[in-house]
């Protein structure tokens, strides 16, 4: 008589195999790829955010809640690069602008510190216009004032005063004193050169009138 072969004995690991063999099969990467994203999580917990605002309302079927959410989170992307990119692209537009006629492509501090390395020499009529073309920079870089190579330090100055009309004598001054080292061979004077520095550092401290009126019409709305 031929042997009956033995029904195959059931393989009852115990807990630490049966926790090592889960522990391995997840870890499969079909299993991975299932788990839900950082964005998923994001998303999921504004979700639940929103539908924690909207529980005590009428009842918000899942669909019309998902596109409102979908909608602000597209809103506040919007928002956050108006805020944070655009500056940087306006700045590195404007580093690509050239000053006046002799193609001046040097940033804010490269100006800063040529006009003051002037002065420590007592370069007069250097560290007057490099410190002018700081302010030029500083206003371009804002993306307050335009200027093109056919601009005159003259045209800057009337462009600039209408972001700082406070500024206007100060600035028609700095101009005038740019054009007479530059052009007209005056010496120029420390006294000089202290005006154009004080009145570039009180335009990078100054909010343009633009701006001034931006902020009322958002604070009106607001109201």
């Amino acid at each position: 008589m031929m042997p009956t072969p033995r029904a195959a004995t059931p393989l009852v690991p115990d807990a630490d195999e049966a926790h090592q063999w889960l522990t391995d099969e997840l870890s499969k990467p079909e299993y991975q790829a299932a788990q839900p994203t950082a964005f998923d999580l994001a998303m999921q917990a504004i979700r639940d955010w929103f539908a924690g605002l909207l529980a005590g309302a009428t009842g918000v079927p899942g669909p019309v809640l998902t596109l409102i959410v979908v909608l602000v989170v597209a809103a506040l992307l919007v928002v956050a690069f108006l805020v944070f990119g655009l500056p940087r692209l306006r700045r590195g537009r404007a580093a690509s602008v050239p000053l006046f006629d002799d193609g001046d492509l040097r940033d804010l501090t490269a100006l800063r510190r040529a006009a003051a390395a002037a002065a420590a020499v007592a370069d007069w009529p250097l560290a007057i216009e490099e410190r002018f073309r700081a302010i030029v920079r500083g206003l371009v870089d804002r993306d307050l004032v335009q200027v093109h190579p056919g601009t005159t330090a003259r045209g800057f100055a009337d462009a600039a005063t209408r972001q700082f009309p406070e500024q206007a004598a100060e600035l028609r001054a700095a101009a005038a004193g740019f054009e007479g080292v530059r052009y007209l061979g005056r010496p120029g004077d420390a006294a000089e050169y202290e005006r154009t520095t004080a009145l570039e550092t009180r335009l990078a401290q100054t909010r343009s009138a633009e701006a001034i009126a931006t902020g009322a019409a958002i604070d009106g709305g607001v109201r």
